[in-house]
């Protein structure tokens, strides 16, 4: 594993939840170099600090959801926030953090997902 990958894994810590760290190094141990910095520059992570400090200033308009990625929670907390009398943005506060972890979490996933390392039995069929 690449210095690079070691450093992106030290400085988003807490981008990803903490039990998924030693399996997401693992995965990414698998790779190359290459592959690894493709997987990394792919998986678009979020701040879950930023997605907090949307969620106070614009959580009634779902801009915290619409930022981490989901788009279906943005549009339902904005159309329908004010019927909760702010509670849902309230409450919404609270879980933005998480979220974002797991949205991060998905992305780098999927990244790693479309990434596929070639086999022995699939270089020994093209060699």
């Amino acid at each position: 594993m690449s210095n690079f990958t070691d450093s992106f894994l030290s400085a988003n810590t807490a981008n990803f939840p903490s039990e998924q760290l030693p399996s997401l190094r693992e995965r990414l141990a698998q790779l190359d170099d290459s592959q690894a910095n493709q997987v990394i520059a792919a998986a678009d992570v979020k701040n879950p600090t930023t997605a907090l400090i949307l969620s106070i200033f614009l959580g009634t308009l779902g801009v915290d959801r619409f930022y981490i990625g989901h788009v279906g929670l943005g549009v339902a907390k904005l159309l329908l926030a004010w019927l909760t009398f702010g509670i849902w943005t309230i409450v919404d506060w609270f879980l933005i953090i998480n979220a974002t972890k797991k949205a991060n979490l998905v992305a780098i996933n999927n990244a790693l997902a479309t990434m596929t390392v070639p086999t022995a039995s699939s270089e020994a069929s093209e060699g």
